[in-house]
């Protein structure tokens, strides 16, 4: 990859710390910022990376989009999130599977969407919210952003924690583990996207491997010939709340997406970013989940994996690779470490989202952001370790629907009210050139009473939601989706008219 030479600050958007800060923790800052830049190593936060600044990609191509992707979301974590589908809804092999395939590849779409804008704007993602939701409304995006960052990388350190105690010789506990690969994800983004690029160029490749290991040593116990339990509405009803599940797995990925593809060229094509994208996140989504699907529907016929589970969803990747011994162990090793991959990417963004807060916010190094990040969800997810199954289906669908809402509000402004006039990059950090919000804020809101309506969580269905199946569907991604995208236009006319802005 030919980098850059220098992917930190230029000397004019270095940060000009608050004179509240103490002069040694200024002093310390610069200094760490200095020693990053020394190194080729980024310590840019949320600046525009102008066209001169832009990696040269000809030696690449454009796979590394789809191995970036791939090597992120092959991961242990979605083996689990399979699971859920007989193991929670019930459901049998093939309507797990076509719920999950089905729905990842919808969530995908937005993901795909918004990556493109990477590369044509300079600018991360939620720099690219101000654009669609206004300088003030955008802040909320954001916090609900870091809510889904920090969320997923709690899920994917709990894994890893059960994962490397269930193999450990010396009983490990899940605690242990949660910190090993939190202090590793601390390490590779601290220092930035040249260090997160390259490490995801190449750590796809042994978790592809553990997995095809895992599928020919399991495969075997999968029961295929599975069907689903309960009466029409209820399997409607599971069947729903199972796909939109995995369709929020996906969708969450948006709120991130342009974050690493900023350093790419202006030129660069966006069919062929979307493209990539998708074919990335979607062969690595169903790999993961048919495994997961897999594992779960054998827990009938087969006891330790039964038992297993009980344990916990570590432990049941684990127990598949039991008939390995201790191979099988040092499988499951890598299969833990390797949801690092999947740790990186939510971690990284975070330390950028956290300086879009506010100025004050802003003159905090990204490397300081993505340490507190770190440490907040490391506490949570020890906090949270007994309970992976209770996060997954209440955590996942419930920050879906945010990202469907604004999905919808970006697809209108981009192509309605931006079709011809387009978007002034340039003016990213400028508050009287980009748009008051007042028109996305409204829709967002009704977006979000048509989710709740619609919702079907654990500790609480909504009365349109109930009105499917015994236990409720979730509904919210698309009726938020639906009536934040019925309202925005004829209000965005209304702010533009009156604002012209």
């Amino acid at each position: 990859m030919n980098l850059a030479p220098d992917e930190g600050l230029p000397t004019h958007d270095e940060p000009q710390y608050p004179q509240t800060f103490p002069g040694k923790a200024k002093k310390a800052l610069k200094t760490f910022e200095r020693q990053l830049v020394a190194y080729n190593l980024e310590a840019r936060g949320i600046q525009r990376v102008e066209a001169d600044e832009r990696h040269d990609l000809r030696s690449l191509g454009y796979t590394q989009i789809s191995v970036l992707w791939f090597s992120i979301n092959l991961a242990a974590n979605n083996i689990t999130l399979g699971m859920l589908g007989p193991a929670v809804f019930e459901l049998g092999f093939l309507d797990s599977s076509m719920c999950a395939v089905f729905g990842m590849l919808l969530g995908c779409l937005p993901t795909a969407y918004t990556a493109t804008f990477g590369p044509r704007s300079g600018n991360r993602t939620m720099i690219f919210a101000r654009y669609t939701m206004g300088w003030w409304p955008s802040k909320l995006v954001v916090i609900l952003n870091l809510i889904v960052l920090l969320g997923y990388a709690m899920i994917d350190a709990v894994v890893a924690g059960q994962i490397l105690s269930a193999v450990s010789t010396t009983d490990m506990s899940v605690v242990v583990g949660i910190i090993v690969v939190a202090v590793i994800t601390w390490g590779v983004t601290t220092f930035g996207y040249q260090i997160f690029h390259y490490y995801e160029r190449y750590a796809w490749l042994p978790q592809l491997i553990v997995f095809c290991i895992l599928a020919g040593v399991a495969g075997p116990g999968f029961d295929t010939s599975s069907v689903s339990v309960g009466d029409s509405r209820t399997l409607v009803g599971n069947r729903l709340s199972f796909f939109s599940i995995n369709l929020s797995a996906a969708i969450t990925y948006a709120g991130g997406a342009a974050d690493y593809f900023v350093y790419y060229p202006e030129e660069t094509p966006g069919w062929k970013i979307f493209s990539m994208t998708m074919i990335g996140l979607s062969t690595s989504f169903t790999f993961a989940f048919l495994l997961g699907i897999g594992l779960a529907s054998g827990m009938a016929n087969n006891t330790a994996w039964s038992t297993s589970y009980g344990v916990s969803q570590g432990a049941l990747i684990v127990e598949g690779f039991r008939p390995l011994g201790s191979f099988g162990s040092f499988c499951g090793v890598i299969v833990a470490l390797g949801l690092v991959a999947n740790m990186i990417p939510p971690v990284y963004s975070s330390g950028v989202d956290f300086q879009i807060l506010g100025r004050y916010f802003a003159r905090v190094p990204r490397a300081v952001w993505n340490t507190f990040g770190v440490v907040i969800f490391t506490v949570c997810a020890l906090a949270g370790r007994d309970h992976l199954a209770e996060i997954f289906t209440n955590f996942l669908a419930l920050m879906g629907y945010w990202v469907s809402i604004w999905i919808a509000i970006t697809l209108e402004e981009h192509l309605i009210f931006r079709r011809t006039r387009g978007f002034n990059w340039p003016v990213w950090n400028q508050q009287k050139k980009l748009p008051h919000g007042i028109a996305a804020l409204i829709a967002f809101l009704i977006g979000w009473v048509g989710a709740i309506l619609c919702m079907a969580q654990v500790w609480y269905i909504g009365p349109i939601a109930k009105l499917v199946g015994d236990y409720g569907a979730d509904m919210g991604n698309y009726v938020g989706f639906a009536w934040a995208a019925l309202v925005f236009p004829p209000l965005r006319y209304w702010e533009l008219h009156r604002f012209g802005r």
